[in-house]
């Protein structure tokens, strides 16, 4: 009895600081930093390209190769009215949008479908203002989204092979008995048979099965995958279609279910997974980001103006909208995941985006960074929901490594973050300018 007793006690003590930490929230926001993928597009290879892969050909899409559509566009526009409700809600945001443009920072990729995700989420944003999305000319490499190519980062390439090897066993072959189920799968639907078929047929003349292709890593931009590359983009329309709003019958063909997609879309996950979460890879694709993601905090929290940092120290929303591939990049580099209804762990969804929230302690005066990840649904997507503070996309809080604290929004000290994050980049791949 006594022994119980004692026990009793000391579970009591050890739970006094944790719940001590689910004290009420008393932090304010002071910057937000959204980075946020484009929404919905075009699959990304002609359809000239992707019809050699199925033996029916894929539905003729609205607009050209990897262009936003009509939809994309309208979607993001819904998620820019939730944010600004948010935003407002929060204080950061005052309702007049002429005023409140002045403290905003856009900026998106050289592509068609960022910059018009970016100028779709401000109409919804800031409804009454104009708002300018920082871009660079279409001739040059945004070095923040693409540091290799505007000759900030440097990728050895021998170095890259390696390392994606190394995390498939040194076999890329490895691949196809750990991802059989999903192979299988997007086989059955790619050739348009039952997946109960036994034994699978022969794919039909002149039709390439992409589940068959080698995957053998090899030297490329960054990494060559082999039969990954046409596996992902044999898959990747799937999920599109779906939150575009096609009829069923041409989402897959009508083959799949929603845990169908996102089962195939396991595929086009890992060959992004490989090419940009590999910590090497991470390490020189994703360490400019960062840096200025952090340098943008500080200047935020400061109030003094930083090299480096975007917007200036009055910047309040940080919009920046790249591809699926720089969010996980960045979400490697910093060990970040998450998992959303609908979707895969670490899945990228249209328009998601990874959220960075700066906000201060009213009663220390404390400096934290809230981590989270927000995306609409793929029903959501789909059916165009309006959204609101009662009817808002899906969130999931981040845990982030080495600063995260016990609370349910897993709060991470300023002074931390930083630490962690500088601990994570390669000095040598980030620049010091914008």
């Amino acid at each position: 009895m006594k022994t119980t007793f004692l026990r009793l006690v000391a579970l009591t003590l050890l739970c006094v600081p944790f719940a001590a930490a689910q004290h009420a929230d008393d932090t304010k926001l002071r910057q937000v930093i959204i980075f946020g993928r484009h929404s919905v597009r075009a699959p990304v290879a002609p359809n000239s390209l992707i019809d050699t892969f199925a033996a029916r050909p894929f539905p003729i899409p609205s607009v050209g190769t990897g262009i936003l559509t009509a939809n994309g566009a309208k979607l993001e526009s819904l998620l820019g009215t939730y944010y600004r409700l948010w935003l407002t809600k929060e204080g950061l945001l005052t309702g007049n949008d002429e005023a409140d443009a002045a403290f905003v920072y856009f900026r998106a990729n050289t592509l068609e479908r960022t910059r018009v995700t970016a100028q779709s989420f401000a109409t919804g944003l800031l409804p009454a203002a104009a708002v300018t999305v920082n871009t660079y000319p279409d001739s040059q490499s945004d070095p923040l989204f693409d540091p290799i190519g505007a000759g900030v980062a440097r990728l050895d390439q021998k170095k890259a092979v390696q390392a994606v090897k190394g995390r498939l066993g040194g076999d890329g072959q490895l691949v196809t008995s750990a991802y059989a189920p999903e192979l299988a799968l997007a086989r059955s639907v790619l050739l348009g048979y039952p997946l109960s078929q036994t034994p699978p047929p022969a794919a039909p003349k002149g039709v390439i099965d992409v589940t068959a292709l080698p995957i053998e890593i090899t030297a490329g931009a960054p990494v060559n995958i082999g039969g990954l590359s046409p596996i992902s983009g044999a898959v990747d329309p799937f999920i599109m279609q779906y939150a575009d709003g096609l009829p069923l019958s041409d989402v897959a063909w009508g083959q799949l279910t929603v845990d169908g997609i996102g089962q195939t879309a396991r595929l086009y996950m890992l060959a992004i997974d490989l090419s940009f979460r590999t910590p090497y890879l991470a390490g020189v694709q994703s360490s400019n980001m960062a840096s200025h993601v952090v340098r943008s905090l500080l200047q935020a929290a400061t109030g003094t103006p930083t090299t480096g940092a975007l917007g200036d120290p009055s910047t309040k929303v940080v919009m920046l909208v790249g591809s699926d591939v720089n969010i996980t990049g960045l979400a490697g580099l910093l060990n970040l995941d998450w998992m959303l209804p609908t979707y895969q762990p670490d899945f990228c969804p249209p328009g998601g985006a990874l959220v960075f929230q700066l906000r201060q302690s009213q009663r220390t005066g404390e400096y934290f960074v809230r981590a989270s990840y927000i995306a609409q649904t793929l029903d959501q997507l789909r059916n165009r929901t309006p959204l609101s503070l009662t009817t808002p996309p899906a969130s999931a809080p981040i845990f982030i490594p080495g600063c995260s604290t016990r609370n349910d929004t897993f709060d991470c000290a300023l002074a931390d973050f930083v630490s962690v994050a500088n601990r994570a980049i390669v000095p040598k791949f980030a620049d010091k300018l914008n």
